[in-house]
């Protein structure tokens, strides 16, 4: 029996992800030779094999997860999305911390810690598609939209901006979107984003004048003055990222294995993963990267368009545009586009608990798929479980 038979939903998704895949063991095999000599005694054998163990047990997941029907999904937010929040909390009081910011917590028992951002992220997308598509009509009074929508988007929102204001920031806008998308009258989208213009007014007013208020503000400000300084100095990392783009041949790169400024910089695996895969792979080859990244939100918006429920197409969009715009931020900072963010590459930069997250994402995103594929339909035991409404 061919085992190939038993994978479905949008092959694709299956090849990009394959092909990521690929492009990060080899990247990161060469990159992390210099947390090696630090850690390891040079051994970078140990982060090839743990890191090829990761994308492995990805794949499983995304394996799984494409074979759950999509509508569970919707229902399990509900659980998620409040189970997030404490989740959140004490990752603030007691996480482990990286750069003056609490992000982790370890899962007692095995030496692994997880992003609870990574955990909310995917909880809230799901939450808000949901909620679009059970008040289908209903969103006529702000009340409606404070209570179901605002209130837990601004609460997980905000307690992500405490540790880490990229991801909230791209997680409010990804929402936003969904929000745009799921038909929430505009006057109550220019409301919300006359409120965002406020508090970001109010944020800086607030870490100018109050620094110890929000500590990671100051670390905020030094970014982005220093990404509009433009001083090599200030920009440490971006100027060593754009060493290794600038002197990359644009055909071939320097070659596999051949980075010189993998040694110099701090964050060669993960945040800048991107410069050290032009730098021996050429900037066509950098280009064919983030081509992939392209035709997989194409593929995404493809799938939701083809989703008989609203649920499954605004669930697909969401889900499809937060990690596509994620690898395109990413990817800005290593060019200086953008201020430094601390996003990583998705299914590229080296991480554990952050690419299977990743993977059940794209698994969710190929249930949808698979069931548009079947021609699956919602029945009456599946609304009675609290699933998604008949009319979605």
């Amino acid at each position: 029996m061919n085992p190939l038979k038993k994978i479905k939903g949008d092959m694709v998704i299956w090849i990009i992800v394959l092909l990521l895949s690929l492009f990060s063991i080899a990247v990161v095999y060469s990159s992390v030779a210099q947390i090696a000599f630090r850690y390891k005694g040079g051994n970078t054998g140990y982060y090839l094999v743990k890191h090829f163990l990761i994308l492995g047990f990805g794949f499983v997941l995304i394996y799984l997860t494409h074979k759950i029907r999509y509508t569970l999904f919707s229902r399990l937010s509900q659980i998620a999305v409040w189970v997030a929040v404490p989740l959140l909390l004490y990752t603030l009081l007691k996480g482990i911390s990286a750069g003056e910011a609490p992000r982790w917590l370890e899962i007692p028992g095995t030496g692994l810690t997880f992003q609870t951002s990574d955990f909310a992220k995917l909880a809230l997308i799901i939450y808000v598609a949901r909620i679009l598509t059970i008040k289908q009509g209903q969103f006529n009074d702000f009340k409606t939209i404070f209570i179901y929508l605002l209130f837990p988007i601004g609460s997980i929102c905000f307690l992500i901006f405490l540790a880490n204001f990229s991801t909230a920031a791209l997680l409010f806008f990804t929402c936003f979107l969904l929000m745009f998308i799921g038909k929430v009258p505009i006057k109550y989208l220019l409301s919300i984003i006359g409120s965002g213009i406020i508090f970001l007014l109010l944020l800086v007013l607030v870490i100018e004048k109050f620094p110890d208020v929000i500590p990671r503000g100051e670390t905020w400000k030094k970014r982005i003055e220093s990404f509009s300084s433009g001083s090599a100095e200030e920009n440490y990392q971006v100027e060593q990222a754009k060493i290794a783009i600038g002197t990359a041949p644009s055909l071939g790169g320097k070659g596999p294995g051949n980075s010189t400024q993998r040694g110099f910089l701090p964050q060669a695996s993960s945040d800048f993963v991107y410069a050290i895969f032009i730098e021996e792979y050429g900037l066509i080859m950098g280009g064919f990267v983030a081509l992939l990244y392209l035709i997989l939100l194409f593929r995404g918006i493809r799938i939701a368009q083809n989703s008989e429920k609203i649920f499954g197409t605004l669930m697909v969009f969401g889900l499809s545009f937060s990690l596509v715009f994620q690898a395109m931020v990413n990817m800005a900072v290593a060019v200086n586009l953008f201020p430094v963010t601390g996003q990583p590459l998705p299914f590229i930069s080296m991480g554990g608990t952050s690419i299977w997250f990743t993977s059940i994402t794209i698994g969710i995103i190929l249930s949808v798929s698979r069931a548009s594929e079947k021609g699956e339909k919602i029945t009456g035991e599946d609304e009675q479980k609290g699933g998604v409404l008949a009319t979605a």
